[in-house]
């Protein structure tokens, strides 16, 4: 709980801005409405296709099958003029009787020509066309009955009298009246050919408005989803920023601790115990030969001596002097055989290439990602061997930890603090840090520094050389 005079966050620090509203129920909406538009112009096109089919059924292919019974019409009238032109004229050698055979054939093709059409025409024809044509044909085979019944009568004159008055005149107005029928037809064809045309047409800029919609919405939905990962990227951005700050910032603490108890043990500590020791010596020195006043003072020197040299010996391990005194290389050379010493394991160490050298910053680094290296392995691996692996590159310097042991489970990887602070260091310096299984087993930690990061980083950032 914090005072009134006390600010949550100190000065200098900015504040953590306040989240930004989801952009999931706007992409949701672009989504409904981009759903809707498109089922809606389906819908759409589905009713222009329907009608289109429709019209081409009911009316393009019927008027044209309808136009095809006329003709067949037209050309039994036309049969109809020839064979009553021969009829009236005499020239013919034969009775009118004799044409009664050929009026009855193609009055049965009329009939059926008629039947068809009118099936055809149903849609197109009104009931008083239909009946005109029904009426005039039926009249018309009235009147050829009575002709052939004047002739079979011997009225042959009189039959072919009303051959001219009556037979022809019925003939060429029904011929009329389908020539009227087939150019009505024609008209009707043309006008479906106008609204099939209109149709396409409409769609064709439907379909456009359509896609300029749809590429609109897109442009937008992309727009903003690149707007939000925009924003989101930046504030990934500063948190990384801030979290490489802040991590830098609890090394460097963490460091300046460790060196300031590190001198403390090894100047103060040090110090007292290496004057306890000298005033032992004195004291002993006084105590007659063979007391046992002398032999305390002996044993009791000793441990002094032996916790100077643990006291000297954590110092070293909280922080070598020899990092800042002799620089990394001498310091790796004094350090793996002391953990060699230390553990019990079998270290390989090895060193390639020609050596640079490294910034007391960076050799920090380095050295605890090693340090932490080497205290998996005896912690963690059950290893009895390990190989440590120092290669300075003319780009890069290089360093290897490898065991045979048991390795580390992959939760492990992303728990552990320890690893968590090996990868935080690494980034400090612009490196990077693998952890993988060799095929042999166990586990390999893999550091690859910059040399300009190397020789740089301290420059940059003396922090961790200060203390």
């Amino acid at each position: 709980m914090t005072g009134r005079g006390h600010p949550l966050y100190a000065r200098g620090v900015s504040r953590p801005s306040s989240p930004d509203r989801s952009p999931t129920l706007g992409l949701l909406l672009g989504l409904v409405i981009t759903l809707s538009a498109l089922i809606a112009y389906s819908a759409y096109m589905t009713w222009q296709v329907v009608g289109l089919r429709k019209l081409q059924t009911n009316l393009v292919d019927r008027n044209r099958k309808d136009s095809l019974q006329l003709l067949r019409i037209q050309n039994d009238l036309n049969s109809l003029a020839v064979a009553m032109r021969d009829m009236a004229s005499g020239d013919e050698p034969y009775p009118l009787t004799a044409w009664s055979a050929q009026f009855e054939r193609i009055h049965t093709d009329l009939h059926d020509a008629m039947r068809l059409e009118s099936g055809f025409a149903a849609a197109s024809r009104t009931p008083q066309q239909s009946a005109f044509l029904t009426s005039f044909f039926n009249q018309f085979w009235d009147a050829a009955d009575r002709v052939f019944a004047l002739a079979r009568n011997g009225n042959t004159k009189e039959a072919r009298a009303q051959i001219q008055l009556s037979l022809q005149e019925r003939q060429a107005a029904l011929s009329t009246a389908v020539a009227r029928l087939l150019v009505q037809n024609t008209e009707n064809e043309e006008q479906a050919g106008h609204q099939i045309v209109e149709i396409y047409d409409r769609v064709q800029r439907q379909v456009y408005v359509f896609l300029s919609a749809t590429l609109l919405a897109i442009l937008l939905s992309s727009l903003s989803i690149i707007r939000w990962n925009r924003r989101l990227f930046a504030q990934m951005a500063e948190i990384s920023e801030r979290r490489s700050e802040l991590a830098q910032k609890l090394i460097s603490t963490q460091e300046s601790t460790l060196r300031y108890i590190s001198r403390e043990l090894h100047d103060e500590f040090g110090q007292v115990l290496t004057a306890v020791g000298s005033m032992l010596r004195r004291a002993g020195s006084h105590a007659p030969e063979g007391s046992s006043l002398r032999a305390d003072l002996q044993e009791v020197l000793q441990t002094v001596q032996s916790t100077l040299e643990s006291v000297r010996s954590l110092s070293q391990a909280l922080h070598p002097v020899m990092l800042d005194e002799a620089g990394l290389e001498s310091t790796l050379d004094w350090y793996i055989p002391t953990v060699e010493r230390q553990t019990g394991i079998n270290i390989s160490y090895e060193k390639q290439g020609q050596p640079f050298a490294v910034d007391g910053a960076a050799g920090v680094h380095i050295y605890r990602i090693l340090q932490e290296a080497l205290n998996n392995v005896a912690r963690h691996s059950a290893a009895k061997q390990a190989w440590v692996r120092l290669l300075f590159l003319p780009d890069a310097l290089e360093l290897d930890v490898q065991d045979h042991g048991v390795g580390f489970p992959e939760n492990a990887r992303r728990r552990g603090i320890g690893l968590v602070a090996m990868r935080e260091r690494a980034e400090l310096m612009g490196g990077r840090i693998v952890f993988s299984h060799p095929d042999q087993g166990g586990t390999r930690v893999h550091l690859i520094v910059p040399r300009e990061k190397a020789e740089s980083y301290g420059k940059e950032d003396h922090s961790l050389a200060r203390g």
